[in-house]
């Protein structure tokens, strides 16, 4: 009956060693799921998206209501009267609906969609810019935490060598072969390491709760530290710097803008249907109102 709960509690035990353990690339991954700019790259997609459906959009026939009501100083008349032809009304009334369709747009569109798709790569450089800086900051906390762990293992040395030291002078003096100057020196070496600890320890802390708010963690004081292996990760990971592809990107973007305007220069071709309802229609000499349409390329 007592097995059961003492592998339990074994269990537990291993596990609490295992999470109190910690790598530079677990802080990666946390500042970056706790960074408030990761949100943006799912920003920057949708709104791509939705450009990209709006320049497509430029591919289907376009419809155009319209209407209007006027009123005219003067009208055409004609000097000679005929029987049962009336002058036009100053009052004249249209309504009218064009259906357009782009047969060649000079590549306006696709230009259109080139550059939506470049300014979404250039805001999306522009924060692994600022994800990089948070890395750098990352990289100068948990350094200077392994740094300062460091030194507080040498602390700890140099205290029990101080305290030997101590203990053989005490034993001299003892024997009249010291002085209590001796051991007054030594104290004074104690008192400046315990004072170079307990400021090292602050910094510790200080540096820790940084490094807890960056990744959106509570690190505890003796959490585990596992130090990065220098060679594999230098060999697996290239040197590279997101500002050069932000620049490169850049470059891209201001190329697709040129290629707008040279588009926009560019001959159209097009077919439009008008139908309308007015008075007076297209027959300028009828005052009646009367359907129309007109057609054309």
């Amino acid at each position: 009956m007592t097995i059961k709960p003492f592998f339990t509690a074994l269990l537990f035990c291993i596990c609490e060693a295992a999470s109190a353990q910690i790598t530079i690339e677990d802080c990666y991954a946390k500042a970056k799921t706790n960074y408030p700019l990761v949100k943006q790259y799912g920003l920057i997609e949708k709104t791509k998206e939705y450009n990209l459906s709006n320049a497509n959009k430029g591919y289907l026939p376009q419809l155009l209501l319209a209407a209007k009501a006027t009123y005219q100083s003067d009208v055409i008349q004609i000097p000679i009267d005929f029987p049962g032809i009336t002058g036009l009304s100053k009052n004249q009334y249209g309504v009218t609906l064009e259906i357009s369709q782009t047969l060649f747009d000079g590549g306006v569109i696709r230009s259109q969609r080139n550059s939506v798709k470049a300014t979404a790569t250039v805001e999306e450089k522009e924060t692994e810019v600022s994800l990089y800086a948070l890395n750098e900051r990352i990289n100068q906390l948990y350094f200077s935490i392994l740094l300062l762990d460091e030194k507080l293992n040498l602390d700890n040395l140099l205290r029990e060598e101080l305290q030997r030291n101590y203990n053989q002078i005490s034993a001299y003096a003892q024997n009249g072969i010291a002085h209590s100057a001796d051991l007054d020196a030594v104290k004074v070496e104690q008192l400046k390491l315990n004072q170079n600890e307990e400021q090292l320890t602050h910094t510790r802390k200080a540096y820790l709760e940084m490094l807890s708010a960056l990744i959106g963690e509570n690190l505890p004081p003796d959490m585990k530290w596992q130090k990065p292996d220098a060679i594999n990760q230098f060999a697996a990971t290239p040197i590279t710097r997101p500002e050069l592809d932000l620049f490169e990107a850049r470059l891209k973007s201001i190329g697709t803008r040129e290629q707008g305007i040279t588009a926009g220069l560019l001959p159209k071709l097009g077919l439009f249907v008008t139908g309308g309802y007015g008075r007076p229609g297209l027959n300028m000499l009828d005052n009646d109102f009367a359907p129309y349409y007109v057609g054309g390329i």
